[in-house]
């Protein structure tokens, strides 16, 4: 009634205009067309330019990161510009009623329209949060992103779905059910974001890898930062600036490394080793002891390791022959000293592993290995420390009767030659002398 009423009330005012038309012609759908138009545009203008502009001025005084989240994205934007089409929506199709196919596909039409400007407002919403996530620190504790293209990928699925049911104007549930004849086909498309979603969560369970976090993968050639975790793949941005894009799940199903527990604590190890010349280890002599005392951060050692050994020594009736006696040997001196002189630095760590062993020896000679950490995880100053340490320890090993091995070279054959030369230049008397 009330729709008659106001068709007819229109149709005696375009009559009193000089047109003659009949209620439901094209003329009165028309004009009340245009109003629904016009209404659609008055609700646009008032939610957007009076609701959404107070809203987000009211956010822009609030200092809190989801406040500029969603201003960033536009969400209450793109939630205004849903306004008019569902009122367009509700309004068009009644309007249309005695034009059954212009009324079918504008019901058809809107109701996908609205359905897409939804898609596009949950769209912006879940970046929103995405951002929201990031920037409280939850992304670098879980794969957010994954979660977040996840959501996106199943809304988007649905909506599809839901439009194909709109145009044939049938159940959604049919098309569903439809689906699952061919699972194998959906599994087949979707098998890297099934594989990677499963990976994220495995991921985010077990804690094996965050945003920041430093990881090797040599499989990948991938040495870097983890910049980014997605639904399907992992970015990590190299030392050399190069990006490597590696699949989810390849970080369950292979090895890699994660180096942030070593960021994490504090410090980071030195672990190599300087070979010594097997020919230059010996006994040291009471004289050498004597000026080895003056070195002060051994002078302690020397002195106990002094009293401890005479005090065996004299245990002993028959000290006639040396391999009856305890001796300091001058790479066991120099140990001791390394030991010493690394927990003395102030860049290694104290509470940390700190030692100088002997490995195996080997045809490069002994092996003396330095095994400590240094008190900062930065990787220049890192490699400054444990080159200091290296310049010092070849620098000082003469001053304890030591060679380090080096393999025979051109420059030692140069030298070889240069005496052999010298020896034949020098007269037959000085060569006899020799």
């Amino acid at each position: 009634m009330l729709d008659h009423g106001v068709r007819k009330y229109v149709n005696d005012k375009l009559t009193q205009m000089g047109f003659d038309t009949d209620p439901y012609g094209a003329e009165p759908t028309l004009v009340f067309i245009l109003a629904a138009i016009g209404i659609a545009g008055i609700s646009y203008l008032l939610v957007h330019r009076v609701i959404v502009k107070f809203v987000n001025h009211a956010i822009s005084k609030n200092k809190q990161s989801w406040a500029n989240s969603l201003t960033k994205h536009e969400v209450l934007e793109k939630l205004a510009a849903l306004v008019p089409v569902m009122i367009l929506d509700v309004l068009v199709p009644p309007i249309l009623t005695h034009h059954p196919l212009l009324a079918t596909m504008s019901d058809r039409c809107l109701g996908i329209a609205v359905i897409v400007m939804f898609i596009w407002m949950m769209f912006a919403l879940l970046d929103a949060l995405h951002d929201i996530a990031y920037l409280k620190g939850i992304s670098r504790r879980m794969p957010i992103k994954s979660f977040v293209q996840l959501i996106k990928l199943f809304t988007f699925f649905v909506g599809i779905v839901i439009c194909i049911s709109i145009l044939a104007n049938e159940s959604p549930i049919i098309f569903l059910s439809g689906l699952g004849v061919a699972t194998g086909l959906v599994m087949l498309v979707f098998k890297d974001t099934i594989l990677g979603f499963v990976a994220g969560i495995q991921l985010s369970a077990n804690r094996m890898v965050s945003l920041n976090d430093w990881i090797q993968m040599d499989e990948y050639g991938a040495s870097g930062t983890v910049e980014e975790i997605s639904l399907t793949t992992v970015k990590v941005r190299n030392f050399d600036n190069t990006i490597s894009m590696l699949p989810a799940y390849a970080l369950v199903q292979s090895a890699f490394i994660n180096w942030q527990g070593m960021s994490d604590s504090g410090g980071r190890r030195i672990k190599r080793s300087v070979h010594i010349d097997l020919t230059s280890i010996r006994f040291l002599s009471e004289g050498e002891i004597e000026s080895l005392k003056e070195i002060r951060i051994l002078r302690e050692f020397l002195f106990e390791r002094v009293k401890e050994i005479k005090e065996f020594n004299e245990s002993f009736e028959d000290v006639h022959h040396a391999a009856n006696l305890r001796q300091m040997t001058n790479v066991g001196v120099f140990r001791a000293y390394l030991a010493v002189y690394l927990r003395a630095h102030k860049d290694i760590h104290n509470y940390m592993t700190c030692m100088v062993r002997q490995l195996e020896p080997t045809a490069e000679g002994l092996p003396l290995q330095v095994y400590a950490f240094v008190n900062n995880t930065d990787w220049v100053f890192y490699e400054g420390v444990q080159a200091d340490i290296f310049d010092h320890i070849y620098a000082i090993m003469p001053m304890f009767g030591l060679r380090p091995f080096q393999s025979f070279g051109g420059h030692d054959a140069v030298n070889i030659g240069l005496g052999s030369q010298q020896n034949n230049a020098a007269p037959i008397g000085d060569q006899i002398g020799q």
